[in-house]
This record gives C-alpha cells, sequence and structure tokens, in this order.
C-alpha cells in the first residue's frame, strides 16, 4: 500500500491511498482531470472518497466523482451543500470500504468536519486529521499519522507585527487550525510504539516552516517525520516496507 500527496494547502487537498487492487481518496480538493492520471486512469479501482468537510479546498470536486458514481462519504455539512448523493458520515460510526475499515470522528474547526481513523490489513491503523485547532481523543496502535500542523505561533505573531496579515485572519487560524505545539502534544498524548510514518499536513504558506516543524517533531516523536508536499509518495504498510 502506498500513499501519494497530491496536494496538501489551502490551494487543495488531494490523498491517494492505493495498492494493486483499490484505491481510496482523501480530500476532494484537487481537480479530478489533475487526479486521473495520477491513477493511471484507473477510475474503477477508486472504491471511494472521504472528504472531511465542505471548505472548497477539500470539497470542490465532489461532483466530479458523483458523475462517476464513486461513492463519496461527508458529514452532513457537507452532504446538504454538494449533493443528496453523498453518503453522511457520522461520529464514531464504522463503516467499510472495500478492504477498509473506517471510523469518522469529530474535530474542532469553524464548519462541521470529521477526522477518519482508517485500518487495513495491509496498513494497520491510519489517522487523518486535518484542519482543526485540537483532536480531542487518543488513540492505540496507530500505525501511520496523516496531521495537520498549520502554523507556529512566533511566526503568525511576527506576521501580524509586521502587517504581513489582517488581524481577521490571524483570529481565524487561531480558532480554526492547529499550531506546532498543540500538534506536538497530541502525538505525544498518543501511542507510538508501533507508528511508521507521520506525515505532517497543511503547512501554511506564511505561518510556517517545514524545515523546523519536521525537526521539532522528530524531536518530540522519535519518528520518522515527512511533509505533505505535492508529489511525495512514501510506502503505507505496517512495518514501512
Amino acid at each position: 500500500m502506498k500513499l501519494k500527496i497530491l496536494g496538501s494547502s489551502s490551494k487543495g487537498n488531494c490523498y491517494i491511498i492505493e495498492n494493486e487492487k483499490s484505491i481510496l481518496i482523501l480530500e476532494a480538493g484537487i481537480s479530478f482531470k489533475t487526479v486521473k492520471p495520477e491513477i493511471d486512469f484507473q477510475i474503477s479501482k477508486i472504491k471511494g472518497v472521504l472528504v472531511s468537510h465542505e471548505h472548497g479546498d477539500h470539497a470542490e470536486y465532489i461532483p466530479d466523482y458523483l458523475s462517476y458514481s464513486i461513492p463519496v462519504y461527508a458529514p452532513k455539512k457537507t452532504a446538504d451543500k454538494y449533493g443528496t448523493k453523498i453518503i453522511i458520515t457520522e461520529h464514531k460510526k464504522v463503516f467499510t470500504v472495500d478492504g477498509f475499515t473506517i471510523m469518522p470522528f469529530e474535530l474542532k474547526h469553524d464548519v462541521q468536519i470529521h477526522g477518519f481513523l482508517i485500518s487495513h490489513p495491509e496498513t494497520g491503523k491510519i489517522l487523518f486529521a486535518t484542519d482543526t485547532y485540537y483532536v480531542p481523543y487518543k488513540f492505540k496502535g496507530l500505525n501511520h499519522i496523516l496531521i495537520e500542523i498549520n502554523y507556529s505561533k512566533k511566526i503568525l505573531n511576527e506576521n501580524i507585527s509586521k502587517g504581513s496579515i489582517p488581524l481577521i485572519q490571524y483570529r481565524r487560524v487561531l480558532s480554526s487550525h492547529m499550531e506546532l505545539e498543540t500538534t506536538k502534544e497530541m502525538l505525544r498524548a498518543n501511542d507510538l510504539s508501533q507508528v511508521v510514518n507521520i506525515v505532517l499536513l497543511h503547512l501554511s504558506d506564511g505561518n510556517s516552516n517545514a524545515k523546523e516543524f519536521k525537526q521539532e517533531i522528530e524531536s518530540a516523536t522519535g519518528k520518522p517525520v515527512c511533509i505533505a508536499d505535492k508529489g511525495l509518495e512514501i510506502n503505507l504498510n505496517k512495518r514501512g516496507f
């Protein structure tokens, strides 16, 4: 099983989990025209699309998938906005997609949003949580963690002092996205004994430092850390090979 990053920012988010038989897509924020060549046009392999919330950089291209009769799973507020054909996800109500077992859980953003705990015999447990200022749960036996680390309070404060960002944006970031220290605390609070990969998602263009964030999380966890840059591909098998 492998993970491929097509986008992880406010410009668009899309993550592909794939083996020889199946594809599970996380987020529909990248044009399906862009996705198709990345999966060698094997559209029939796509077993489902998980969408965390209604914002366009995560959900804009839901109609493209629905037009191909590909199942899309998302919270009710997202379904209300993008169409009745969406399968509504509910907090801690487990469902299956092909060989994947998925448990949605509520996160903290400025709209209704779900994270996903995804299990598969090849990957073990994958935690996916983005666009949240806090993860209010602990998880056991994780093998892979895909987690937002959007900004550093230090950098954000410097930018507001310089007048680089407006106050309204400053306040929204604080109340809707996860800060470096919060991400570190969340990771320390969880069982990392079986973790193979930590992938850092949705870094802010102006309020983050990818090199620093990678070093900080590696130091805090003792685990391999990747930044979710466009084009990144990593192995998602239980033991990393």
